[in-house]
């Protein structure tokens, strides 16, 4: 976008009147819970509607939002000690996702959407879908020079879990500065509605939870140096010390060096409950350095080696962890690449950690590991028809070894549509009396066009690390434009003797009038 011009009509755009749209749908579903012994059928009736407030100013309102014709998240075979990341896939959220949810950095964000729509049963501790009663959003640049965002949800109350009615509200604002830099600013609250009918026996299921944030985003007229600075404080009832969270990244891209330095800050209670942060209380510094050469014949566009280090450490007991890494990056002229990082990885445990995530023994806490490993990428040319992407992180594994491999498998039926795999295999080996892991996560998906009004997807994900099929399947009829008729089903089987532990299925229909 740094190299584009502006764009001038030959005449000025004809007004095009009060441009309202108005979205309502309809649905019937049937479930059945055979693990709880339980079935539900009904129907249901909510809509969106979208006002044009200005040239490129939304007013976009939900009623009672269904989302099932959303596809699954892709299941993702769970070693980590922390929470793990699925990006947002509900249309009401995506418009103009990137002015609330590009504040922060990755794995440290003031606003993730998907908070909203999830509530946590305190006696299961499971997260919980939370139906929503409604919301509004207004989104879109005021002029060449601001952007402005306002988004408000209200979830429904849960009498079941114990759970109030929250409302959700995030505000931002973002200003250009100089060429193609902008600042911005964020303000999340989190606030639940008082209930009688809600018991608060922890003094903490009415608490409010809020964030103001600060951003500048720095990007280079020839987008040589680009950035970010931040600062985010978090605000709760008791408003603790240390609750704020402040990141200083600089990088630099030029045809044959690559660097990149962050220097990080996050304070022990720093809680942003709409928000996404991976850990808290800890100080971070990383940093990488890479070279290009490129030769002027061959099959290689370019190559070249790297360096870089991430080291992660709190006041109380220093460096908690690490990772350095020489690393090798190849990029053909096919398109294709191969990457190749040699790291050394220390990890030191807060508290027990089963390194298999399959209720065995645990590490125990306090305890740190120090070992070797090798990650590797393929990525092969996508303009084929069939194409294929490979990833491996083989080596030491905290008191142990694993052997892992990633991968994709796609085949292209043109113009029709797709196949393909992806699959994870996990071999983790460890010493008497933790488990070892043989862990298999397969997942075919079928995507298809039958004509420019009738599609077809279906993912099938096998997890034995959850003991699970899943199956979800989606049928689309676009009967006319922007209207769509959906056939979803969902099923859970046990791999081992396919048992079902529940199924769905949904009917749901949307039309969209234009007013």
């Amino acid at each position: 976008m740094a190299y584009t011009r502006e764009l001038i009509w030959d005449e000025p755009l004809q007004k095009p009147g009060a441009n309202i749209s108005v979205i309502p749908y309809t649905l019937a579903r049937t479930s059945t819970n055979k693990l709880e012994g339980t079935s539900n059928s009904g129907f249901d009736l909510g809509g969106d509607a979208k006002v044009a407030v200005g040239p490129a100013l939304n007013l976009d309102l939900t009623f009672n939002p269904d989302f099932s014709q959303v596809e699954v998240d892709q299941q993702v075979t769970n070693l980590d000690r922390f929470e793990i990341f699925f990006p947002e896939r509900r249309q009401f959220f995506l418009e103009n996702a990137d002015l609330f949810a590009d504040f922060g950095v990755d794995r440290m964000r003031p606003f993730f959407s998907r908070r909203i729509g999830i509530a946590r049963d305190e006696e299961t501790g499971q997260n919980v879908q939370n139906p929503i009663y409604g919301g509004a959003r207004l989104s879109g640049r005021l002029n060449n020079n601001w952007r402005v965002g306002l988004l408000t949800m209200q979830s429904a109350r849960d009498l079941d879990i114990n759970n109030p009615s929250v409302n959700y509200t995030v505000a931002a604002a973002q200003r250009k500065v100089f060429s193609r830099s902008n600042v911005g600013l964020i303000m999340v609250n989190k606030q639940p509605f008082t209930d009688n009918q809600i018991s608060d026996s922890t003094g903490t299921a009415f608490d409010f939870n809020r964030v103001v944030g600060l951003d500048y985003n720095l990007a280079s007229k020839d987008d040589t140096w680009t950035g970010k600075v931040f600062y985010h404080q978090s605000f709760e009832r008791d408003n603790p010390e240390k609750s704020y969270a402040t990141s200083a990244r600089l990088n630099y891209n030029t045809l044959r060096w690559r660097g990149r330095f962050s220097a990080q800050s996050i304070g022990e209670n720093y809680n942003p409950e709409t928000g996404f942060a991976r850990r808290r209380g800890y100080n971070r510094v990383a940093a990488t350095i890479e070279h290009r050469w490129y030769p002027k014949s061959g099959f290689i566009n370019n190559h070249g080696p790297g360096f870089d280090f991430d080291v992660l450490g709190n006041a109380e007991l220093g460096v908690t962890d690490y990772d350095i890494n020489l690393l090798y990056a190849i990029n053909f002229r096919n398109t294709s690449r191969l990457s190749l990082r040699f790291r050394r990885e220390y990890v030191y445990l807060f508290s027990s950690f089963d390194p298999t995530n399959t209720d065995g023994i645990e590490l125990a806490e306090g305890t740190d590991y120090i070992y070797n490993l090798i990650i590797a990428r393929f990525t092969s040319d996508f303009r084929k028809k069939l194409s294929v992407k490979l990833s491996t992180r083989s080596g030491g594994y905290f008191n142990g070894s694993r052997l892992n491999l990633d991968g994709s498998l796609i085949y292209r039926i043109q113009p029709y549509g797709s196949i393909s795999l992806d699959f994870s295999l996990n071999r983790i080996r460890l010493p008497e009396p933790y488990n070892d892991g043989d862990l298999v996560l397969i997942g075919p998906r079928f995507d298809f066009t039958f004509t420019k009004r009738l599609f077809w997807t279906t993912f099938v994900q096998y997890n034995n690390q959850i003991d699970n099929v899943n199956i979800n399947s989606r049928l689309q009829w676009r009967f006319r434009p922007v209207s769509d008729l959906f056939v979803v089903y969902t099923d859970n089987y046990f791999p081992d003797t396919f048992n079902s532990k529940g199924r769905a299925l949904v009917v749901k229909c949307t039309y969209w009038l234009n007013l």
